[in-house]
C-alpha cells in the first residue's frame, strides 16, 4: 500500500501540471492551428496568382 502512495505521490503532481496545461493551452493550440491554415491558403493563393502572371 506505501508502494502506491509513494508512487502517485511521485508522478502525481507531474501528471496534474502537465493536464493543468493542456487543459489551459488547448485554446491557444487551436488558433494557432486555424491561423496556420489560413496562412497557407493566403500562400497557396499568391503563389496561385504570381504563377498566372509569369
Amino acid at each position: 500500500m506505501t508502494d502506491w502512495v509513494t508512487l502517485i505521490s511521485n508522478v502525481g503532481f507531474p501528471i496534474a501540471v502537465a493536464s493543468y496545461l493542456l487543459v489551459r493551452l488547448e485554446p491557444v493550440v487551436k488558433d494557432l492551428q486555424h491561423s496556420i491554415a489560413g496562412l497557407a491558403n493566403v500562400i497557396s493563393k499568391q503563389e496561385k496568382s504570381s504563377g498566372d502572371k509569369e
